[in-house]
């Protein structure tokens, strides 16, 4: 087993148990949230906002809540706009992010990161998934990675980010458990989810790397198969797929995503930010958003966010010098 799997579980082993014992206070609605999405529409980061967000709504804990999709930077425009706009925005402003914020931040992509910005929680996981074209020869992601391993350069896979990112990174993770050589793997960036899809469906790639509740939506679409997912076990939302682990290979991962603020925002503000997504998890609205799109609860706030976002650098850190991707 390999540290990255070692550490990953240790994780997501505290963040459970710490969603599992979650104690709620009582919150009062909030009249407003505005959600910041650093990307464009129909990515991970849009759907969490816009799920999250129709959850808190519905279930009455906030009466409005308002999305503004920001591009640019591969998210670091909206981290920039958050700080340097922290004083208009503290009062009702959540940014959505996720793993790449550390990976990115890293990779020296962004020239800020989550130490400038004001961590709330940590709020749910998605898996990764390999996806292939509905009349794809492979059927099979062990078919796909023995032909990987006989000759690396046979498979193109893409995804909605920049080369080092998670989509390159998460691929390059499950070549290498199939005994490839991840350094070899022909990663096709594109800017955006859609995108990157859209050259699966033209023939430029033979695979995509995406998330998992991404892939639901496009497989019941009826226009891809997912051959395999991430997750230590299968999930519900799509029983037949199966994981990494039921294949014989020794790799899981977890995508958390999370909230930010502002920099600088009261510890009153931050309590009823993090009370507010707290009661969230009670709501038959949330149970509704969360199994439709096959997430994963996790949850882990304030300085335990911070803790947890240290060590995933950490972890992260490592994995990515040993595939390349830093010296």
């Amino acid at each position: 087993m390999s540290m990255f799997t070692r550490s990953r579980k240790t994780l997501l082993a505290a963040i459970v148990g710490g969603c599992m014992g979650l104690s709620v206070l009582p919150v009062q609605a909030m009249e407003h949230l505005h959600i910041l999405i650093p990307g464009g529409a129909g990515g991970g980061w849009d759907s969490t906002a816009r799920g999250v967000g129709e959850a808190l709504q519905s279930s009455g804990l906030v009466t409005t809540v308002s999305y503004e999709n920001q591009s640019g930077g591969g998210g670091g425009k909206a981290i920039a706009q958050m700080i340097e706009s922290a004083d208009q925005k503290a009062a009702d402003t959540l940014m959505i992010n996720s793993t790449p914020i550390v990976i990115r931040t890293l990779a020296g992509i962004y020239p800020q990161g989550f130490r400038d910005l004001t961590p709330i929680a940590a709020t749910l996981g998605d898996f990764a998934a390999i996806v292939v074209r509905k009349d794809s020869p492979y059927k099979t992601f062990s078919e796909m990675a023995a032909a990987y391993n006989k000759d690396p350069r046979s498979i193109k896979v893409s995804g909605g980010s920049a080369r080092g990112s998670m989509d390159h990174l998460v691929a390059a993770m499950m070549f290498k458990a199939a005994g490839g050589d991840a350094k070899q793997l022909r990663y096709v960036a594109y800017d955006a989810g859609g995108e990157a899809m859209a050259g699966l469906l033209s023939g430029e790639t033979h695979a995509l790397s995406t998330g998992f509740s991404e892939a639901l939506t496009m497989a019941a679409a009826g226009e891809v198969r997912i051959l395999v997912m991430s997750g230590d076990d299968r999930n519900p939302a799509a029983p037949d797929v199966p994981t990494m682990k039921d294949l014989g290979y020794d790799m899981s991962f977890v995508n958390w995503r999370g909230f930010f603020a502002s920099p600088g925002i009261s510890q009153e503000q931050k309590d009823e930010y993090i009370n507010t997504l707290k009661s969230m998890y009670g709501t038959d609205a949330w149970k509704t958003v969360r199994d439709r799109n096959g997430w994963l609860e996790l949850f882990r706030s304030d300085a335990d966010f911070t803790r947890f976002l240290e060590a995933q650098e950490k972890e992260l850190s490592g994995v990515m010098k040993e595939l390349g991707f830093l010296l």
